[in-house]
């Protein structure tokens, strides 16, 4: 299940992030050193991260979800860059406990996104970039049939430098069953309908 992110999130985001610190260290976003080689500032707290979450989802440019699986956060799904416009695309990131990986919650999470995405909020155009190394991020956006388009040098500043990306994509047309039914079929072994 997906749900907003909240303020009484905390205890339980953070004792999910503290214990996959290792594992998730390798591919969470940070941020560079300002002009000058000046030192980047301290990281936010969490109430802060929230509340700049919360203000970007009102201004309609993001949607912060935390990612349930048995009544339980294992993860974060973050839609952001929401463009609107001509445009109408927005961007998909994630991260979830090393504990539940592998058991088809992530793709679950990500297809339940792009269905809101495009069904209800009218969006065309959903991307993920994932850097080239990430396997299990990668297997997320294969598993679903999002399109490869190729490679971004230099894209996103992570784990303290700035990193390629692979860039994968899907617009409405791609998934008229919806992506949620898309992975139902595909995970089953059944052809999706269209």
């Amino acid at each position: 299940m997906l749900r907003p992110i909240r303020a009484r999130d905390q205890r339980e985001w953070q004792e999910v992030s503290r214990r996959n610190r290792d594992w998730l260290r390798r591919w969470e976003a940070t941020v560079p050193p300002g002009p000058a080689g000046l030192a980047a500032g301290p990281r936010p707290t969490y109430r802060q991260m929230v509340r700049y979450l919360r203000g970007e989802a009102s201004a309609g440019r993001m949607l912060p979800f935390v990612v349930l699986y048995r009544g339980r956060l294992v993860g974060q799904l973050t839609v952001g860059g929401i463009t609107w416009g001509s445009m109408c695309s927005a961007n998909v990131g994630y991260w979830i406990d090393e504990g539940v990986a592998g058991r088809g919650i992530m793709p679950t999470a990500v297809a339940l996104s792009v269905d809101h995405c495009f069904g209800t909020l009218g969006l065309h155009r959903i991307e993920v970039c994932i850097r080239p190394e990430n396997g299990p991020s990668r297997r997320v956006v294969e598993k679903l049939g999002f399109r490869s388009e190729g490679m971004r040098p230099r894209y996103l500043h992570i784990d303290g430098d700035w990193r390629d990306h692979l860039v994968f994509a899907l617009t409405a047309e791609e998934v008229p069953e919806g992506m949620l039914e898309r992975w139902r079929s595909l995970s089953s072994g059944r052809r999706p309908r269209n």
